[in-house]
This record gives structure tokens, sequence and C-alpha cells, in this order.
């Protein structure tokens, strides 16, 4: 039973592999007409379906508007008993379907024909009523679904949702998105925060830990112990960066037996300490610390010492 089991599962990944291979002829003039349709039009994306291809269209709404395209999911069943009112003079509509010949589709496009929106159809079946009726068709068309019994929606709404994936990332693409725009469409997940969120924003203005080059050692074990991040910076009297001092450095000189009472800060410090910039990527300083095995960095605002970074400042906002 196990291994008729994985049989079924590998036949399953092949046919809906093979079912989105067979796609690429389908990327053709009409397709980049529809591209510049949506591209050009003063108004939203309007994407409608039902059953299985309902669920497609949400999704590819969401990628549309996460990718700069203005993009609305309007449920074919509920158009037809009020929403239909969601469309807009400019608006392009694209209506998603398998057959193409479900009865609320039949409902529904003489409709939005009547309004005057431009319909895309995306559909398996190019005789279907919706086809015959649209001014554009993305052809997703399939052979058979991967179900054992050709009923279930697998392989047709895996061509879908590649075709809906085509045309936003074909869109971006056009719309010259960049990696700022999406960092200001998702400000709240981790993929944002690597794109956004500046060293400056993590550091605490009011934590400096520093001391200056003669400070004793006692001092500036102090010094790190009360600022909690596991070392501090060393100044010369003019305020100008000399190096760097971590709990690591203390621990290797206490491992030497070299008494304390006869260094200060400048006889144990790491000079040329790894710095960057207040307005620089946080990630960006998460990869200094990767490449050099360190834990915190120094942070330069015009060349002047402004505060220390940790890598649990990083963690901590879940960049990583």
């Amino acid at each position: 039973m196990a291994d008729n089991l994985k049989e079924l599962a590998i036949s399953v990944i092949e046919k809906e592999a093979q079912a989105v291979t067979n796609l690429k002829p389908y990327i053709d003039d009409e397709f980049l007409k529809i591209l510049n349709l949506i591209y050009n039009s003063r108004g939203r994306l309007i994407i409608t379906g039902i059953g299985k291809s309902a669920i497609i269209g949400q999704k590819i709404v969401a990628t549309m508007n996460s990718t700069g395209t203005p993009a609305i999911f309007m449920h074919a069943a509920d158009a037809i008993h009020g929403d239909l009112g969601i469309v807009q003079h400019d608006d392009v509509v694209m209506c998603i379907s398998k057959s193409g010949n479900t009865p609320e589709i039949k409902v529904l496009v003489p409709l939005i024909r009547r309004m005057g929106n431009k319909l895309i159809a995306m559909v398996s079946n190019t005789d279907s009523y919706l086809a015959q009726h649209s001014d554009y068709i993305v052809r997703a068309t399939v052979a058979a679904e991967a179900c054992p019994n050709n009923l279930a929606p697998t392989s047709s709404t895996t061509t879908q949702l590649v075709m809906g994936d085509a045309i936003a990332v074909c869109l971006l693409k056009m719309r010259g998105f960049s990696q700022e725009d999406f960092a200001r469409y998702h400000p709240g997940g981790s993929l944002g925060k690597r794109l956004y969120l500046r060293v400056g924003d993590l550091i605490d203005p009011e934590v400096k830990p520093s001391v200056k080059l003669d400070e004793t050692i006692q001092n500036t074990i102090i010094n790190i112990s009360q600022n909690r991040l596991g070392a501090t910076v060393v100044l010369d009297d003019a305020g100008s960066l000399c190096g760097i001092i971590t709990d690591g450095d203390v621990r290797r000189m206490v491992e030497k037996g070299i008494p304390i009472d006869t260094l200060s800060a400048k006889d144990i410090m790491s000079v040329n300490p790894k710095t960057i910039d207040i307005n620089e990527l946080a990630v960006n300083a998460f990869s200094i610390m990767e490449k050099n095995k360190i834990t915190s960095v120094v942070v330069l605002q015009e060349g002047r010492y402004v505060g220390l970074i940790h890598i649990h400042d990083i963690l901590r906002e879940g960049i990583v």
C-alpha cells in the first residue's frame, strides 16, 4: 500500500509538471497584448471565478497587489448578486475558469461586456462560452487532471496559478518594480525588513558604551557589563574611534594570567574594528558579523561613533 501511494504521489507531481511545461507555447503575441492591456489600464485588474478557480484568483490578486499591479477579487456568484458594483469604468476584468461554461460565468460575462470593460478569459477550454465571448484569452489548457479519476482540480488549478504568476512577474518587470518598492508593500514580513530596516532603526541612541585609551581594565569590564552589549568602544580624547574591546578580549587576557592592574584599555583593544554607517541596511550589518565571526559592529554617523549594533538586535527583528 505504501509503495502504491508513493507511486501515486510521484505520478501527480509528474503530471502537474508536464502540464506546466505544456504552457510554454501559450506565451505568444496574445499574451503580450494582455500584458500591455493591464499595464496601460488606468483602472484596476478585477479577477473573478468560482470554485477552485476562485481560490486561485484570490492568490493571483494577492501577488498582483504585492508587486505593483492594483487588483481586486470578485467572486462570480457574488458578482451576479450585487458585487458587480466593484467593477469601475476603467477596470480590466479577468475571469478564471477551467471549463468556461459554468452557469455563473454564463450569467456574468454578458453583464461585464454590457458595461464596456475589456474581458480576459483564463481558460482551459478555448471552445467554451467564456473563451468565445472574451476579448483576450490566457490559455491554461490541460489534457487531464492529475487526479486518478480526472475529476478533482489539480493540474488545471496549477496551470492557472502558473499563468497568473507569469503575468504578475512580467508586469513587475514592465513597471520597473524595485526592491525598495517591494519593501514598501511588505513592511511587516521578514523579506520587507531585510529591505527597509536600517542600522539606525535598531540601535539605542542612548546606549553608546565607550572608554578612553588609558581607562583601567577594571573600569572597562564594568562598562562592558553595564551596557550589556558584550563590548565597548575605545575612543581618544577627541572622540575618534581607536578600537573595540569585547568580553572575549577580557577572557583571553585573564586566561594569559596578566594582572589587570598593569594594563589599560589600549593594551587589549582590537584596532581597526568593523564599522557600518547608521544609514546602511541592518541585514548588511549581519553580513559583516557572519563573515568576520563577530557579534557586534561599530556604528558611525558621518565618521563619528554613535553606537553598537549587536547580533541580537538583528535576530530579534527576524531579519535573518
